[in-house]
């Protein structure tokens, strides 16, 4: 075991964190993740010669990304002689389950546990006409956004490609969705919204999103994907560019003393700075409007003039856009309530007549603490103190 401090990718923003680099402990190596040039090449590595890796490469490929299938002796076109050699060397993973749960509104929360003992939540919200998996990016999460739950944890790691993926390969097992298909899925919408920001592990995000967009694979449209952001405004672009998914940003409020308060990246990158890296996001339009997040906390964002000057600050910036509004969803020891249900409906009704759609989003499984903002390891108890050093420690850490 040893301990290395992990940078955040892209050369900004450096936050060390200590980070423990554990092998699994029977000596394998978990294929999952890995792209087909990094399948090969592990092959290679282990004794196969280049024509034989490209085939067992591409054989394997198919088994693990299409057909779901964890065990070398179910890959049926595989030679069973070497079913012996693969299951010596390898492993194809999935994230271990510490604790599965089931909403009374259908929604499932899962705690997951990493090879290195590392617990973190993905939750899947079932509707009638989509469902949509939340997916985690990090164990813990940079960030110390006041009203969130997640926001209280240290950041701990960020998670592998292979995690990332894991997490939908283990729902589609889950619900039964194997071999891939692209029609008749109960799991249609990934939304990367899970624990952690994931502009601030880039890499292992874009590289997990390629292998689940990969057409001989998940196969699941990059319209089909959602990825949010606090407002690393630096690697916003890059998201454009180099995944190109559907992009939400958590706003949740509109002038500088407030968003400063609830969502201190804001002091990094502040509000006129971020809707201009929205306006510059490759491939947005009309028919690809980005996501403003809005949670609704009660005096605090909620004002008529709060929604009047949202409505100002989209146009400002010609943003095709559309604005989801949150009911704030409780947690333990949190200083914030959430609006009535009547400012709600007023402030939604103020967008919608500056031309801006706002529908409200219905809370679900909330009695599982899976709603929005509440994912947070319930293996881990924490006094107030140390909540509010941890706080102070991130804001440190980011300047």
């Amino acid at each position: 075991m040893q301990t290395a401090l992990m940078q955040i990718p892209g050369g900004i923003d450096p936050v060390p964190v200590p980070r423990t680099i554990t092998p699994r402990e029977d000596g394998r190596i978990d294929l999952l993740g890995l792209t087909r040039e990094e399948l090969r090449a592990t092959l290679i590595a282990a004794g196969l010669d280049a024509k034989q890796a490209k085939l067992r490469g591409k054989q394997l490929w198919h088994w693990i990304y299409n057909r779901g299938t964890t065990d070398f002796t179910l890959m049926t076109d595989i030679a069973k002689a070497m079913h012996p050699w693969l299951v010596e060397r390898f492993v194809v993973g999935r994230p271990a389950v510490v604790e599965a749960q089931v909403s009374t509104d259908g929604t499932r929360k899962w705690l997951l546990r990493s090879d290195d003992g590392q617990d973190y939540e993905m939750v899947f919200i079932p509707d009638a006409d989509r469902g949509t998996l939340c997916v985690s990016s990090q164990v813990g999460c940079t960030l110390n956004c006041r009203f969130c739950y997640t926001g209280t944890m240290k950041l701990v790691r960020n998670l592998t490609a292979g995690e990332i993926v894991g997490q939908v390969m283990l729902a589609r097992d889950a619900l039964g969705e194997w071999p891939s298909q692209p029609e008749g899925r109960m799991l249609t919408n990934i939304v990367m919204m899970g624990m952690g920001e994931p502009l601030y592990n880039f890499d292992n995000v874009r590289d997990a999103l390629k292998l689940v967009m990969d057409g001989d694979g998940l196969a699941l449209s990059k319209r089909r994907i959602t990825l949010s952001t606090s407002g690393v405004v630096p690697m916003m672009a890059r998201a454009g560019a180099e995944i190109g998914v559907n992009l939400a940003v958590s706003l949740h409020a509109v002038t500088k003393e407030v968003r400063d308060e609830i969502v201190p990246v804001n002091k990094k990158y502040g509000i006129e700075e971020l809707l201009q890296a929205c306006a510059d996001y490759p491939g947005a339009n009309n028919a690809r409007r980005i996501t403003f997040e809005y949670v609704m906390l009660r005096d605090k964002n909620d004002s008529d003039d709060d929604a009047r000057e949202l409505v100002r600050l989209l146009k400002k910036y010609d943003l095709p856009a559309k604005v989801n509004l949150i009911p704030f969803n409780p947690w333990p020891g949190v200083a914030y309530e959430c609006s009535t249900p009547e400012r709600i409906a007023r402030f939604s009704d103020i967008i919608f007549k500056g031309g801006i759609s706002a529908p409200v989003r219905t809370p679900r499984g909330r009695d599982i603490m899976a709603a929005c903002g509440q994912l947070k390891s319930a293996s881990e108890k924490v006094s107030r103190a140390e909540l509010d050093r941890r706080a102070e420690e991130k804001q440190a850490a980011l300047g």
